[in-house]
């Protein structure tokens, strides 16, 4: 009998499944909901407001993700490989850095973005389309790695 399993082990075991489900549905184009939040900002929170408030809230909302809508399933495998760490000082920090490197990316696409006039309407849908199979890549390696991991408890 296996017993308990400590959280972190059972984090690793959860991102081993979530990624090999959802890296397939990413490559293969299946819509699975995407855990999180379906709402977006209010717009009492931006109406009249100037533009370090409005980058504030939309840096601190947006950008992470944790509240609004993402249409990656990737930022989920985030938050497993964040408890997965055993400790909760070193789950802080690894949380702390995902959620910087993630809003940084998400920020710098929207500014690049924004920035650029596209010659075709559908470029930024297929640059969406790109990205998620990109995910859905990201989530089987990690989903194998976590594999190769639990193979050691358990083999």
């Amino acid at each position: 009998m296996l017993g308990v399993l400590p959280v972190a082990h059972a984090a690793v075991v959860i991102a081993a499944v979530y990624g090999c489900g959802y890296g397939v549905a990413e490559l293969w184009g299946l819509r699975w909901p995407v855990p999180g939040r379906r709402w977006q900002v209010p717009q009492d929170l931006l109406i009249g407001a100037g533009g370090p408030r409005r980058l504030m809230v939309w840096g601190a909302i947006l950008g992470p993700g944790f509240l609004t809508r993402n249409p990656y399933a990737g930022f989920g495998m985030l938050l497993l490989l964040a408890a997965s760490t055993g400790s909760l000082p070193a789950a802080v920090v690894v949380a702390a850095a995902i959620g910087a490197a993630h809003s940084s990316g998400r920020a710098f696409a929207l500014l690049r973005d924004s920035a650029t006039a596209h010659q075709e309407p559908f470029d930024l849908l297929l640059q969406s389309l790109r990205w998620r199979a990109l995910d859905g890549v990201a989530l089987l390696a990690t989903a194998g790695v976590a594999i190769v991991t639990t193979s050691h408890w358990f083999g």
